[in-house]
């Protein structure tokens, strides 16, 4: 994604999005859109629309933030470093964008153990009903049982 496709994405969004996902501001726990959704279906990135997080991979962490256990693919993200408020942590940022998604803490459930903590306004929901018809059938498998498979 082009600086100039990423400055026009941004245009109409809220503040509290802009905030987040350019300044790594941090959402309140259990005031946010998806910290306690259950539907199935998948989180994209708010500015370019690439599949990050599955349904079926996102978990009830307590800590009020959408929290998952792997992105849908390796390449989906990146990570940084960030030792801001005197701590140590993994910054998890979109490759498709370079946006501010959240962290990643080694605390998580089984089969990775990790859990990414994500921001609600780093990332929209597509849900399952409607993948097809937004271009994202590609990811209709992740829903199927093996025997569908």
């Amino acid at each position: 994604m082009t600086e100039q496709e990423k400055r026009e994405a941004l245009k109409g969004l809220s503040e509290t999005v802009i905030q987040i996902t350019q300044f790594k501001a941090t959402e309140r726990p259990f005031h946010n859109a998806y910290w306690d959704h259950e539907e199935e279906g998948i989180y994209v990135d708010v500015i370019s629309g690439k599949p990050l997080f599955s349904s079926k991979d996102k978990f009830d962490a307590g800590c009020g933030w959408p929290s998952f256990t792997k992105p849908i693919e390796d390449e989906a993200v990146i990570y940084e470093l960030d030792e801001s408020h005197f701590m140590k942590r993994v910054e998890v940022k979109s490759q498709f964008a370079d946006i501010h998604l959240g962290h990643v803490f080694d605390d998580g459930i089984e089969p990775t153990g990790l859990r990414y903590c994500i921001n609600s306004a780093s990332i929209k929901f597509i849900p399952k009903s409607q993948m097809a018809a937004l271009g994202y059938e590609a990811y209709l498998d992740l829903f199927q049982t093996e025997d569908e498979k």
